[in-house]
């Protein structure tokens, strides 16, 4: 097993990334010091699909080298683990508002997409156009839908706490799926709109409270809560399901 340093930034002391070889297979880990880490860590990421070490801001590059080379097979073992991404292609299933959609390319069909009944008691993503415009329909398309979605939710929430948001964006982030910023400006990952109703539902309300608690103290949590009677269902699907959305697209 071989661990190679990549990227040297300063002298030869640090490197961004990690390299470790397994059973023939190479695979980076991105190297972040943290002054707020006791030990040594390794984390593989779904959204990203990638491996992170993060280690104490004095501790050695050799260590971690060692840490890595030991955790070789681990590294290995949760990479093969993810869940296999899913291309928008005809054919592919994909779940809007937590529902499977199969993606069918209708040449004859007119506008972009469009929701479709199919024979067998199933729902269609129906796709116009040449083959090669169906990937950035169909990613248009859940991203005019989850806009439409998250406004409505953050209009009706905003209304019952009587202040206004700045503004709302979307965003494809990995590490959350909102934030409120101290402005009251909302962001949000478009990828909720792949998740059950209440779960993007929860997020407005999650992200509207934080326009009057900008922290999660238990007053946040008291406003959420009467904001949104699914905050745990919402937050337990989350959880166990949302990395999943990272895989489509």
């Amino acid at each position: 097993m071989l661990s190679l340093f990549r990227r040297i930034i300063s002298a030869g002391t640090e490197v961004a990334s990690l390299d470790v070889t397994h059973a023939g297979k190479r695979y980076s880990v991105a190297v972040k010091r943290s002054a707020a880490a006791r030990r040594l860590t390794l984390r593989v990421r779904t959204g990203t699909r990638d491996v992170v070490l993060t280690m104490p801001a004095r501790s050695s590059l050799t260590v971690a080298r060692d840490f890595v080379e030991r955790h070789g097979a681990w590294i290995d073992a949760r990479l093969r683990r993810l869940p296999k991404p899913v291309l928008f292609v005809p054919g592919a299933v994909i779940p809007l508002r937590g529902v499977d959609h199969v993606i069918v390319h209708r040449l004859t069909n007119r506008g972009n997409v469009r929701v479709e009944a199919l024979e067998d008691g199933g729902l269609a993503l129906s796709v116009a156009g040449g083959p090669e415009h169906v990937a950035r329909r169909i990613a248009d398309y859940l991203k005019a839908q989850a806009r439409r979605d998250l406004e409505a939710s953050v209009a009706y929430y905003t209304a019952a706490i009587k202040v206004p948001a700045r503004s709302l964006t979307l965003r494809d982030t990995t590490s959350r799926w909102g934030s409120c910023s101290s402005t009251g400006s909302l962001n949000f990952s478009w990828r909720l709109i792949m998740a059950p109703n209440y779960v993007l539902d929860y997020l407005a309300a999650h992200e509207v409270a934080h326009l009057v608690h900008l922290n999660h103290s238990a007053r946040f949590w008291k406003l959420t809560n009467s904001l949104c009677e699914d905050t745990g269902k919402a937050e337990a699907w989350l959880k166990a399901q949302g990395a999943g959305l990272h895989r489509f697209g």
